[in-house]
Formats: C-alpha cells, sequence, structure tokens
C-alpha cells in the first residue's frame, strides 16, 4: 500500500476532510492555507487564500459547492469550492476551533475558544448552498459551554442533537433546535482533553479521540460508550471506515517531546483497530511526527492522514486490506465455534 505523499503546506496539518463522494481532500495547516487535492492522484486541485492566521478546521457541504473553515484569526468563513472565491466571513472574539456542516448542508456550526474572558461557545448559522445568494450574519443557535470549553463538535443524524467534546473529557448532548443541554457523560479520563470527534456513514455512533490515549465508539442517542481502544500514546485523531468494521487512530507525543527514539518506537503510525472486537490489527508507518488528523474515504477504499511534519499522506487500499478483513473474520468465527464447543 504505497502513499502519495502530499506537499503542499509548510506547517504543521491541523485536520485534512474528504467530500461525501470521496474524490476530493481538502486540508488545512497552520500555514494559513487550505488546499484541495484530487483523491486519486493527489494532484493539486486548487488552494483558498484569506485567512491571516492558524486554520484548525475545515469542512465541505454534502453537495462539494462550499466550504467552510475555522481559524486563529478568529473567523468563521464560507467559500465556493469550485472558483474559491469568499463568500461570507463570521467575526468572533476568541479563535474557531472547529466547523461543521449538518447533514443536509443547510446550517454550520463553529465551536470557538474560551479565553481573554471570553467563555467558549458552539454557534450555529442558517446557510444557503446558493454560492449567489446573500448568507445572513444571525446567528439561529448559541450554546454557551460554561462548565468546560468544547473542543470538537458535530451533528447527529438527521440534526437532531448537537454532539460535543469537551476538554474535561466529557461528551454532551445539546438539542440542535433550541440549545437546551440533554446530557453530559464523563467518558475520558478527567481533564484529558478531547482531540477529535468524527461520525459513522449514518451519524448514529461516533468515535472520539482523547489525551488519555484512548479512543471511544460512542452512542449518538444516549451517549453510552460502546466500544473502547487502548492506546499507548496521547491520540490525536480517530476515523470509522465504512464497509469493513474497522477504526483508525492516529497521534503521538507533543511536538516538544518528539524524538527520533519515539519515531522508531512507533508512536507515529496509524493504527488500525477491529471495530467490534477493540483488538489492534495493523499500523501503518509514514510520518516522521505525531499524526494530528485522520480522515476516512467515505467509499472505504482508502484514507489520508496529516501531521506535525506538513505532509499529507493518502492510501488506497490494495486487495490485501479486503482479503484481510475476511481472515480476521472467519479466524474469529472458528474461535467463538471452538469455545463453543468446548463449554459443551
Amino acid at each position: 500500500m504505497r502513499p502519495i505523499l502530499l506537499s503542499g503546506h509548510e506547517r504543521a496539518l491541523t485536520q485534512v476532510k474528504y467530500n461525501r463522494d470521496g474524490d476530493l481532500i481538502f486540508s488545512t495547516a497552520k500555514d494559513q492555507h487550505i488546499c484541495a487535492w484530487y483523491a486519486h492522484n493527489g494532484e493539486r486541485l486548487g488552494t483558498y487564500h484569506g485567512h491571516v492566521g492558524a486554520i484548525w478546521s475545515v469542512d465541505v457541504d454534502p453537495t462539494c459547492t462550499l466550504l467552510a473553515s475555522g481559524s486563529a484569526d478568529n473567523t468563521l468563513r464560507l467559500w465556493e469550492v469550485e472558483t474559491g472565491k469568499l463568500l461570507h466571513t463570521w467575526e468572533f472574539p476568541t479563535a474557531v476551533k472547529r466547523v461543521e456542516f449538518s447533514f443536509d448542508g443547510s446550517k454550520v456550526l463553529g465551536v470557538t475558544e474560551k479565553r481573554m474572558g471570553h467563555l467558549g461557545s458552539i454557534v450555529v448559522f442558517d446557510v444557503d448552498l446558493d454560492p449567489k445568494a446573500e448568507q445572513t450574519d444571525e446567528r439561529s443557535l448559541t450554546i454557551i459551554c460554561d462548565e468546560s470549553k468544547a473542543t470538537v463538535a458535530g451533528w447527529s443524524y438527521l440534526s437532531k442533537y448537537i454532539i460535543a467534546g469537551h476538554e474535561d473529557g466529557s461528551v454532551s448532548q445539546y438539542d440542535a433546535k433550541t440549545g437546551d443541554l440533554l446530557d453530559n457523560v464523563p467518558v475520558h479520563e478527567l481533564n484529558q482533553p478531547i482531540t477529535d470527534l468524527q461520525w459513522d456513514s449514518d451519524r448514529y455512533t461516533f468515535i472520539t479521540a482523547s489525551k488519555d490515549k484512548t479512543a471511544k465508539l460512542i452512542s449518538a442517542r444516549n451517549l453510552d460508550v460502546l466500544k473502547t481502544y487502548p492506546s499507548d500514546t496521547p491520540l490525536n485523531s480517530a476515523a470509522i471506515t465504512p464497509n469493513k468494521d474497522f477504526v483508525i487512530l492516529g497521534g503521538g507525543q507533543a511536538a516538544m517531546d518528539v524524538t527520533t527514539t519515539a519515531a522508531r518506537q512507533g508512536k507515529f503510525e496509524a493504527r488500525f483497530y477491529h471495530k467490534i472486537f477493540e483488538e489492534e490489527v495493523g499500523r501503518v508507518r509514514g510520518h516522521f511526527g505525531p499524526l494530528n488528523t485522520i480522515a476516512s474515504d467515505p467509499t472505504g477504499k482508502g484514507y489520508c492522514s496529516g501531521g506535525e511534519d506538513g505532509y499529507v499522506r493518502v492510501h488506497h487500499f490494495d486487495a490485501g486490506y479486503f482479503n484481510f478483513y475476511y481472515e480476521v473474520e472467519r479466524e474469529r468465527m472458528n474461535k467463538l465455534a471452538a469455545e463453543g464447543a468446548s463449554k459443551k
């Protein structure tokens, strides 16, 4: 499985994102640039210029018409994907750390930083998917996170809930229409921040990554922890693969603690776990530095990762990946059958 190495950023990657069809990849970094790439060959489609601070997050609407980005320049910006034209800018008193479109693309949320006397918040705006339409500055919803600031957030199935991960390791469920807090559950170790939150294809479950060296598969309906994936390094990102029962985890030590020893010990590898049985089944190395972000191809044909080293690595699964899945399942079923026979 030879990767395609994308070199378009000058500083550490912060997020990579596929569009819904899986043919485009969007990447953001601390170098103030958003890059668009063709997923099949890594050719750069274009660059979106306008931010004047590190860009923390990016998302694309379901029709691949609009692009949203959040930045340390205290803005959430809306772009036209095809032309790169800046369509609208929403300004805030602090940085925007996360952006995400609702499943139908009619709304976009942003997670703002807690800083300089301002509380962290989750803000929601209505979006018109017509690039020629005038976007509104009026917020449709504001959720103040006064207990612990939100680090990540997203929309559940049918945009029924807004799910947020917090700095204290807890996960919250909000009513997406009223903003009312419905539930808050301590999921990860206390005061170990949640660093990523990504959905499965139907948004009924999601996976979180945390600095406590674990990832959790959680139900969006009641916030029950369904599965736990332990690691030996702080995790920065986690993704669920469609079609096959795997999850992909990525992380590593903070940049200031990085050594060549850590690289040799495999701290900077993408780790594959069986989604159901919670067992690690493989690793993919390549980055020289922590993996900051991972995204799974919605078609199930591959994944990409972005690292502290400034590179995006795109992997297309070969036949061995799909054959391996069935071999793991067959071995598991044989083991269960043998255990059942021994009990009899």
